[in-house]
């Protein structure tokens, strides 16, 4: 399979794909939506509305109609639903969906943080990333990484996506913001005890309640240095691995330092999702990446001990 063929297809069809799905979930989000179906005990990872389900089914179906390129590729999402089956089961490219990043504060209708997000990996790396947020701005705002690039802006529904997509003004690693906050989630019921232990070390800890708008955007425009996560998920985190090596940083595993891959992974049932091993530390900055990995290297790397 050509990746280069695979990519244009993704730039081409996706924006308005991923368009149409932050329609839906917006629309949505005005209504009694939640669903019961996740009991991991973390109130961030159970959330579950009927959008999640929507969106997810609407992105398999555009997907599986648009271009037979990806009919080629193997197909994972955060969710259940969608025709699964019409896609391949082994292939060197996997396209990931998570379509509404962020559920707790989408159902809860806490800020305008949640995302839908699209993206094709490797076993060993990210060559496509696409996030949606529905309601950052006036017509909503996209994260684009491909190639070299990463590229953030507002979408402007008088224009074809693809179109918007393509002309997004690229990030410039010199020109980026200059802050210590790391992001935090995954630690169960000590969410506050690992922030405070990053903040003591001289960057500044904070939780998925105080984050103040969608990561994926804060992260690339440098609102957020990066993120120290247990046991990340493949739909949402590889995202901002690919934003993290593109603009000279990386993702490395805290015990050892080395880089992330998603050759390994391990079937959480308690929260329905596949997840990396461990505690994960990425950013841009090699010298945070440090201070997170001498920090974190001997915490507990079990996401549940009970």
């Amino acid at each position: 399979m050509d990746l280069k063929k695979l990519t244009d297809a993704l730039t081409t069809h996706m924006p308005p794909i991923m368009r149409w799905a932050g329609t839906v979930a917006r629309r949505i989000r005005k209504f009694d939506i939640a669903v019961d179906a996740k009991s991991s005990g973390s109130a961030n990872t159970d959330a579950l509305t009927i959008a999640d389900l929507s969106v997810q089914e609407l992105i398999v179906a555009c997907l599986r109609d648009t271009d037979p390129i990806f009919r080629q590729c193997r197909l994972q999402g955060e969710e259940s639903t969608g025709d699964f089956e019409r896609f391949a089961t082994e292939a060197p490219y996997s396209i990931v969906i998570d379509p509404i990043d962020g559920t707790k504060g989408y159902r809860d209708r806490e800020g305008c943080a949640y995302s839908v997000m699209l993206s094709l990996q490797t076993p060993d790396s990210v060559e496509y990333s696409l996030v949606y947020i529905p309601e950052q701005g006036e017509n909503g705002s996209w994260v684009f990484a491909c190639g070299d690039i990463v590229a953030t802006g507002p979408d402007d529904p008088s224009r074809p996506a693809a179109d918007v997509v393509r002309t997004l003004a690229p990030i410039v690693p010199s020109e980026r913001g200059s802050t210590k906050k790391i992001y935090l989630i995954g630690y169960q019921k000590q969410d506050a005890e690992k922030a405070q232990l990053v903040t003591d070390a001289g960057l500044e800890g904070v939780l998925a309640a105080d984050m103040g708008g969608c990561h994926y955007w804060t992260f690339a425009r440098g609102e957020f240095t990066g993120s120290l996560i247990h046991s990340p998920n493949i739909y949402d985190f590889p995202v901002g691995m690919h934003i993290a090596r593109i603009l000279g940083g990386d993702a490395l595993w805290v015990h050892n330092e080395q880089p992330v891959h998603l050759r390994e992974t391990w079937l959480d049932e308690r929260a329905d999702m596949e997840r990396l091993p461990g505690i994960v530390a990425c950013s841009a900055d090699r010298a945070v990446l440090k201070t997170l990995c001498e920090l974190a290297r001997d915490w507990n790397p079990v996401r549940y001990h009970d």
